[in-house]
């Protein structure tokens, strides 16, 4: 009997359900499973999952595949199919402790597929977690699900309404989180500029990150996940000037840069809202990268239309791109667009991507120099407060926090050496 093994795609929510999944299974006894967690957010990611359970069958004959996440919850029929999988999960039965206890009893009979609806899910549990693999940095889900309806995305059809995590909870499992050793938490979820609005009060996430900040006040680090501009509230933004434990890095999601192509995808921002909202996060906090979702080849974008966006890199002053070739998804509104050529949405990625490269590698360069501190993730990696990854030399002990000096960089990352 081996212990589960957990196979995780796509975004930070996911990494932490698998984390929580984890215990659920552990806790029961769960034994000799495969759980692949799947992403959907684009065709290429479901094809990888699918594909990753065919090796998973091959390389453990005799386990049980459990396949969940987004694909599973949007697709259940797709993977039923597959002869590999012995049981589809939905997004919200996998949260759930009695499910994989059910998976663990042998007396007990559970539904191959089980999946309900995902919009009838009013509210997000709170779920702890005993430490988190071992790194140190923990990612906590405060908000899930998302009322919005993007043309190109099927995630809220994943995910169900946008809900949110009380305060109290959220403070209580960062709280636990930093008694057990770990340094840094980032605060996550599928839109978490909305958090708060189903709570009663006032609440933001502005208001939560201060909160936390306030009440945990041994946190050396907090992050906040992939953010919307366009909801980011005055105490967020008053966070990110003044607190200093806040660090200095967002993730943006933008998707493009032509006004005609955001109003086609049904985006809340235009350029401009963009271009200001970033000018006005480098002149409140110097220094702070920021990185962004962008979508290359949305249908109907013309050479001009894909232009704009290559040039909101440098608009927006961005470090760190995160670049996604527009993929058909049934059923959204974009996939009954004018669409571009297949090869053509692969050249103008291959381009975004290209220009990823080099403004990560001017940032880089900028760094030679600089004192920082780097959190090691392992004895040789870790991260700066900007998130940039750091190589030190000499190495130093997984966990800690360490004083460097910036003495290069390789084009990916940083390298340093232990500054005195």
């Amino acid at each position: 009997m081996t212990a589960p093994r957990i196979i995780t795609f796509g975004c930070r929510l996911n990494a932490y359900e698998s984390e929580v999944m984890e215990g659920h299974a552990a806790a029961a006894g769960l034994a000799d499973v495969v759980i692949v967690n799947t992403c959907s957010v684009t065709g290429e990611a479901v094809r990888q999952a699918a594909q990753t359970i065919r090796r998973a069958r091959r390389e453990n004959p005799t386990a049980r595949i459990v396949v969940t996440g987004c694909a599973a919850q949007i697709e259940p029929e797709r993977f039923a199919e597959m002869p590999e999988v012995d049981h589809v999960i939905g997004n919200g039965e996998k949260m759930k402790a009695a499910t994989w206890q059910a998976l663990a009893d042998p007396g007990c009979e559970i539904e191959r597929v089980a999946v309900d609806d995902i919009m009838s899910v009013r509210e997000t549990a709170h779920h702890p977690i005993e430490g988190f693999g071992g790194r140190m940095r923990a990612f906590v889900e405060v908000q899930n699900g998302c009322d919005h309806r993007c043309t190109f995305c099927v995630i809220p059809f994943g995910r169900g309404n946008s809900r949110s995590v009380p305060v109290e909870e959220v403070v209580r499992q960062v709280r636990g989180l930093v008694e057990e050793g770990l340094q840094e938490v980032v605060l996550t979820g599928v839109d978490i500029t909305a958090y708060g609005a189903d709570l009663p009060g006032e609440m933001t996430l502005g208001r939560l990150v201060g909160e936390i900040l306030r009440r945990v006040p041994d946190l050396k680090r907090l992050r906040i996940s992939s953010i919307d501009s366009v909801e980011a509230d005055d105490h967020l933004i008053r966070a990110i000037a003044e607190e200093e434990r806040l660090m200095p890095h967002l993730h943006l999601s933008l998707q493009a840069g032509d006004d005609l192509i955001l109003k086609r995808m049904k985006r809340r921002h235009l350029r401009g809202d963009a271009i200001a909202f970033t000018r006005e996060l480098r002149r409140l906090r110097p220094g702070i990268v920021l990185g962004a979702d962008l979508i290359a080849g949305f249908p109907t974008e013309t050479e001009a239309m894909f232009a704009r966006t290559l040039d909101l890199v440098e608009e927006c002053g961005l470090t760190f791109l995160h670049v996604f070739p527009y993929s058909k998804r049934p059923g959204t509104p974009a996939a009954r667009m004018p669409q571009v050529a297949r090869q053509e949405i692969k050249a103008r990625a291959e381009r975004l991507r290209e220009k990823g490269r080099e403004v990560l590698a001017r940032h880089l360069a900028e760094q030679a120099g600089r004192r920082l501190e780097a959190l090691m993730e392992t004895d040789a990696i870790g991260r700066s407060p900007q998130f940039t990854e750091v190589r030190l030399e000499a190495g130093g002990r997984a966990g800690r926090m360490v004083p460097v000096r910036v003495i290069g960089h390789d084009g990916q990352r940083l390298i340093a050496e232990m500054a005195s």
